[in-house]
């Protein structure tokens, strides 16, 4: 594998710095943009991390076990933070465990991950809120992927429009929490809600449940993007895996 920084790239950079004729800000600028590692199928972006605080990520359907066992031994082998294969398969995993031992694997999220060795002490609080039990594969989607890369999470399920009385028990752990992620199908009312009644940005997360008319979370979006309260953000249909990533950065602007 390509070192993450390459010595002679790095060696150059650093003369150029030493000598006067590169600023250390264009030094900066230019480690984010260094080289990335061509397996042949895949083209690894390793910098990722370090222009955007997350490493790349491997999309699971569509890929061979060897290709995401490929992809992830690589991006594990130079990256601090975890490492995340998405919507995978146990075929899938039981590949990656050959190369990779320390990886783990949840059927309900469909989520291999590599953690990281750079989180350190969890840097926020996030609370992941769900309407119906059929919304907890892709709310653990999100769950597990805060909790990876660094956040301390509180669950907060069933909890649909269907009985306010349930969502409104738990306001206090909603308030507690920095960022929360709503995750609902059907008529996808619930993220409105919520941002009703609490102070923190909330992250809308439509999923693909409901009948015939839900179209397959397409009602559950479009209710989230014309939600009535202020404060809601809208991540893709099934979308765990984004929203998490969302209130991550949201947690770690404001503790900048």
């Amino acid at each position: 594998m390509a070192p993450l920084v390459d010595e002679r790239t790095l060696a150059e950079l650093l003369e150029r710095v030493a000598a006067g004729e590169t600023s250390v800000d264009q030094a900066v600028g230019d480690l984010s943009i260094l080289p990335y590692e061509d397996l042949g199928d895949a083209k690894l972006d390793h910098h990722r991390e370090f222009r955007t605080g997350q490493s790349e990520a491997v999309y699971g359907p569509g890929k061979t076990p060897g290709q995401v066992r490929d992809a992830v031994k690589a991006l594990a082998a130079g990256t601090v933070r975890a490492i995340f294969c998405t919507r995978a398969t146990p075929e899938q995993y039981a590949a990656v465990l050959d190369a990779v031992p320390h990886a783990t694997y949840d059927e309900r999220s469909r989520l291999i991950v590599v953690p990281g060795t750079g989180n350190g002490e969890p840097h926020g609080l996030v609370a992941v809120v769900w309407a119906g039990t059929a919304d907890i594969g892709i709310a653990e989607e999100a769950a597990q992927t805060a909790e990876a890369l660094g956040l301390s999470v509180t669950r907060i399920g069933d909890v649909g429009v269907a009985g306010l009385h349930r969502l409104v028990d738990h306001r206090d752990e909603i308030e507690a929490s920095e960022c929360v992620i709503v995750v609902a199908g059907m008529e996808g009312a619930l993220p409105s809600v919520v941002a009703g009644i609490t102070s923190r940005p909330v992250v809308a997360v439509p999923t693909s449940v409901g009948y015939g008319a839900a179209f397959e979370g397409i009602a559950a979006l479009l209710a989230m993007l014309n939600a009535c309260a202020p404060g809601v953000s809208v991540v893709n249909i099934d979308n765990g895996f984004g929203a998490a990533h969302v209130a991550d950065r949201m947690v770690r602007a404001v503790r900048k």
